[in-house]
């Protein structure tokens, strides 16, 4: 599957729990309209998928006072988010998570953005199959106002993600829009980017 970077991000319309209510998420009321951070994780009532959501709903102010809106995604029911959301953090459950959870169940949208942990094919009786993990890859893809995918990066099952990196990126897209420049390696807020020539990146790694 080739990379969404650069790309229309795919838009779908799918159950999902809101403000503790289960209803329907149409991704389009978001994408082209504001910034939007889309993590896929793997499943309810696991290992590390709570220590990434609740590491997003600790930075959700931060993501907000960007412009940016989060929202998960798993191939569980939304019932099974509702019980999660339900559940205290000291059971294995994610209560006080804010931002909405989407249910993919079909794993339509997980297909979509390239990170279903398997593929589905046809034996040699012409019968649909499965192989690998029905589940999503925990990707994160960041989305611009436009609704161009601007950054995503996938990790395997057991890896959980940097939400701090995520909010570099997004400071890094602003300094962009803004100043017109280009962010070097390890790059952060305040920090000094460069201009897009020979002449900036010789500048640039001249003084460091």
């Amino acid at each position: 599957m080739s990379t969404l970077v650069g790309r229309q991000a795919p838009v779908f319309e799918l159950d999902a729990i809101v403000d503790g209510v289960e209803s329907k998420l149409n991704l389009a009321d978001y994408i082209g309209k504001q910034e939007v951070v889309i993590f896929f994780y793997p499943k309810d009532f696991t290992f590390v998928c709570p220590t990434e959501l609740y590491a997003f709903q600790e930075k959700l102010s931060d993501f907000e006072e960007r412009g940016v809106k989060v929202i998960g995604v798993s191939t569980d029911t939304a019932e099974t988010h509702w019980a999660w959301l339900n559940t205290p953090k000291n059971k294995g459950g994610i209560e006080g998570v804010k931002y909405p959870l989407i249910a993919d169940v079909a794993k339509t949208m997980s297909m979509g953005y390239g990170v279903l942990g398997g593929d589905y094919y046809y034996d040699d009786d012409d019968e649909l199959q499965f192989e690998g993990d029905a589940i999503a890859y925990r990707g994160t893809f960041f989305i611009d106002k436009e609704g161009i995918v601007r950054h995503e990066v996938v990790n395997f099952f057991p890896l959980g993600r940097n939400i701090d990196d995520t909010l570099r990126i997004v400071d890094a897209w602003h300094h962009v829009e803004e100043f017109g420049e280009v962010c070097p390696a390890n790059w952060t807020k305040g920090s000094e980017a460069m201009a897009a020539t020979h002449e900036g990146t010789a500048e640039y790694l001249s003084k460091h």
